[in-house]
């Protein structure tokens, strides 16, 4: 039998392995800016249905309100902050694909920013999938689900605007196969590391990838899709939504 932190590792690769499907799609398939930002506002809808019913949900239940609170909180914040700290590096439009991203001349450091932001908006999700895994009942292929879908337009889009940019295919595969790799080491550790820890701190832990998942959707996933798609932004993230949605509950 598979261990159970091997099994976290894979299924935090495998979500993240969604970020070199969608690269591929976008650096392979010129896809207009409109149909990228409605599978923007597709992904973000199944995010926060999952964060809802799936990461929040279970936080509540383990550790209590409080806990939640401030872990939900606390995500928030660390989330925006360090968002907030990249826009001045060249990261602020990484999941743009309409918009330039920085060339090596403009911004040295662009590159290094692009990368660092997609860890900050992917690790909170991969830890998430250990956490999920703590009860014993095995991974939640929901919560997998959700973050596998959502990130298949996260490399889309940035995939797309870094081509347009002059960036070479070894840059944008590198970039989402090292975060890949990296996701799947924040799971195994979101099941290894806090296997010890109190039922409260667990709580935190997943209400802060919850609260960071909320803040990246409202950062940057739905910009982009309401920059291309305006008025169908809140129908297509709804129907994101309703999707995974039904998904939770079929599988509840």
């Amino acid at each position: 039998m598979i261990p159970v932190w091997l099994q976290a590792g894979f299924w935090g690769l495998f979500s993240g392995g969604a970020l070199l499907i969608g690269a591929a799609i976008g650096y392979r398939v010129e896809l207009s800016h409109r149909r990228i930002a409605g599978i923007m506002a597709f992904g973000a809808g199944v995010l926060i249905s999952a964060l809802c019913f799936e990461l929040m949900e279970e936080a509540f239940k383990e550790g209590g309100l409080l806990a939640t609170t401030i872990g939900f909180a606390a995500g928030a914040l660390v989330y925006s902050a360090a968002n907030w700290g990249l826009s001045f590096y060249g990261a602020k439009h990484r999941k743009r694909s309409k918009v330039q991203h920085s060339s090596s001349g403009e911004a040295a450091g662009s590159g290094m920013a692009i990368a660092v932001g997609a860890l900050i908006d992917g690790i909170p999700e991969s830890i998430a999938i250990g956490l999920s895994m703590l009860a014993g009942t095995g991974v939640s292929l929901v919560t997998v689900a959700a973050i596998f879908i959502s990130n298949i337009p996260e490399g889309l889009s940035s995939s797309a605007g870094m081509k347009r940019s002059g960036r070479s295919a070894a840059f944008i595969f590198g970039i989402w196969g090292t975060i890949a790799i990296v996701s799947g080491l924040a799971a195994l550790a979101g099941y290894s590391v806090f296997d010890c820890f109190s039922h409260e701190a667990r709580a935190a832990t997943t209400a802060i990838a919850a609260g960071a998942i909320l803040a990246m959707i409202a950062d940057t996933m739905l910009p982009e899709a309401f920059e291309g798609e305006h008025n169908l932004t809140g129908l297509i993230t709804a129907a994101g939504f309703l999707c995974a949605f039904a998904l939770s509950m079929i599988a509840g």
